[in-house]
C-alpha cells in the first residue's frame, strides 16, 4: 500500500490498481479486483445493480434500508426472490448522517454514494485511510448529464462493463427519439407542465422540481417547468397562487405506498387501477386545482415516484412526452418499453401500476 498525502489529507491507494475509474465528482476511484462487497448510501441504486447484474444481493455488504425509495410491493419481489436481503446490515438510517463505523464494519470494498447525500471530506479521509474507497454517482441532481456515466462507473467496478454499455445504448435510443422530435418544437407548442412530487403529502401546497433532477427530464419531453422560473436547486416549494397565475396546462403527480395516511396519490403495484385513479382524483378537488387549464381539459396524471432518480427515468421520458406532446408521440408505448426492460436487463421485474391518467 502507498500512502499520498495531498494537503493535509493522507489518503492509501493499492500500490498497484487493475481497475481505475473517475466519478461524477471528478475524484479517481482505484479498485485492486471488481468490487464483491458494495456500500450503498441509497436503496435506489439496487435498481442500477439489477440492471447489469443477475444477483445484486450478493453484492451488496450495506445499504441504507431505505425500503420506502424503492415500494414495500417490489421489495416484497426482492425478498421473493433473494431472501438474503433481509440480512444484510443496515448501514445508516435512510436520509441520516452517514455512519464511518457502520460502514467499515461492513467491511466492504467499495462504498457508492449520491452527488446530494456524499461524504464530508473528513469522512471520506476515514473511510479510505480504512481501506474503503468511495464513489459518487448522480441519479439525482443533473440526471441527464450524470446517468451514463455514474451507470458506467458501477458497470466498471463490479466487471460487468459490457452489460453497463448494452442499458446506456439502449436507454440512449429511446431518448434520441424524443429528442429528436422535441427539436423541431418552437417555444409557443411547449405545454406548461405542473410537476407535484409527492402530491399532498403535507397540507402545504407545493413540491416541485426546479433546475436539474425531473425538471431536466420534463425539458427533455418539450414541455415547460412552471417550477423552473423560481426553483433554483433540484426541489423546492410553489406557493398555489403562484400555481394558479402559471395555469399549468398538464399536471402530473407522483405518490406511492409511502403516501398511506395522507391525501395522496396511492400508485404502483400494492394498488389497483381504480384506487390509484380515485386517490389522484382526490388531489384535484384541493381549493384552487378546479379552475386550472390541465384540469379543465382533462390533462392530469399520476405517477410512482419510484420512478424517478433510477436509470428507469427511460420510462418516465416516454410516459412525459405521451402526456406533454399525445399526438407527436402517439407511437411511443412506455408499457412496451417496460417489459422489454424487464425481460432484457433487471434481475428483479418492474410491475405497475406506475402511470395514470385521471380519464
Amino acid at each position: 500500500m502507498a500512502l499520498t498525502v495531498v494537503g493535509c489529507h493522507a489518503f492509501v491507494r493499492p500500490a498497484a490498481a487493475a481497475i481505475a475509474l473517475k466519478d461524477v465528482t471528478g475524484r479517481e476511484v482505484t479498485l485492486a479486483k471488481p468490487a464483491s462487497r458494495i456500500v450503498i448510501g441509497d436503496g435506489r441504486f439496487l435498481l442500477a445493480l439489477a440492471l447489469i447484474h443477475p444477483d445484486p444481493v450478493s453484492l451488496i455488504a450495506g445499504w441504507p434500508r431505505d425500503i420506502n425509495r424503492i415500494g414495500r410491493a417490489a421489495y416484497a419481489a426482492w425478498q421473493k426472490k433473494f431472501p438474503t436481503i433481509n440480512d444484510i446490515l443496515q448501514t445508516s438510517a435512510a436520509n441520516a448522517a452517514i455512519s464511518v463505523e457502520r460502514i467499515i464494519a461492513a467491511q466492504p470494498d467499495l462504498a457508492v454514494f449520491s452527488l446530494g447525500a456524499q461524504p464530508s471530506d473528513e469522512e471520506r479521509v476515514r473511510l479510505e485511510a480504512a481501506g474503503v474507497p468511495v464513489a459518487v454517482v448522480d441519479f439525482f441532481v443533473k440526471p441527464l448529464d450524470n446517468m451514463e456515466a455514474s451507470l458506467r462507473l458501477i458497470g466498471g467496478a463490479i466487471g460487468r462493463e459490457a452489460q453497463a454499455e448494452a442499458f446506456i445504448a439502449f436507454r440512449r435510443a429511446h431518448f434520441d427519439v424524443v429528442r429528436t422530435r422535441v427539436a423541431q418544437l418552437p417555444p409557443e407548442k411547449k405545454p406548461r407542465l405542473f410537476f407535484e412530487a409527492h402530491a399532498a403529502m403535507t397540507a402545504d401546497c407545493c413540491n416541485s422540481p426546479g433546475r436539474g433532477n425531473i425538471g431536466e427530464v420534463i425539458e427533455a419531453v418539450g414541455a415547460t417547468n412552471i417550477g423552473a422560473t423560481v426553483i433554483s436547486g433540484a426541489f423546492g416549494k410553489l406557493n398555489l397562487e403562484y400555481v394558479i397565475a402559471q395555469d399549468p396546462q398538464v399536471y402530473v403527480a407522483t405518490g406511492g405506498s409511502h403516501m398511506e395516511g395522507t391525501a395522496g396519490l396511492l400508485i404502483g403495484p400494492e394498488y389497483s387501477v381504480e384506487r390509484a385513479r380515485e386517490t389522484l382524483a382526490g388531489l384535484i378537488r384541493r381549493p384552487g386545482f378546479e379552475g386550472m387549464s390541465a384540469v379543465r381539459n382533462h390533462r392530469v396524471y399520476g405517477l410512482a415516484h419510484q420512478m424517478l432518480n433510477s436509470p428507469l427515468d427511460v420510462l418516465t421520458l416516454e410516459v412525459l412526452a405521451r402526456w406533454a406532446h399525445p399526438e407527436l408521440f402517439a407511437d411511443l408505448d412506455p408499457d412496451a418499453t417496460l417489459a422489454e426492460i424487464n425481460t432484457r436487463f433487471l434481475a428483479v421485474p418492474v410491475t405497475g401500476p406506475n402511470w395514470i391518467a385521471l380519464d
